[in-house]
């Protein structure tokens, strides 16, 4: 579950990366470097990132978020 201010500190870390960042719950894709998209999600849900590069500042940020190993 993300909290107001952590969906601004996401779409920041997502929006430093040079490469797509999505985010997603059931059916629904969104650019997670849009903060209204993430917003339109359910927040109290679980959500997917999915992204096609590599930025270990990102990964450790993912780190944190986590609720899978």
């Amino acid at each position: 579950m993300l909290r107001p201010g952590q969906v601004k500190e996401f779409v920041n870390a997502a929006t430093k990366c040079d490469f797509d960042v999505d985010i997603y719950y059931n059916r629904y894709v969104v650019d997670a470097k849009s903060i209204l998209g993430v917003f339109g999600l359910d927040l109290t849900k679980t959500l997917t990132v999915e992204y096609s590069g590599y930025d270990q500042e990102f990964e450790n940020y993912l780190n944190t978020l986590s609720i899978a190993s």
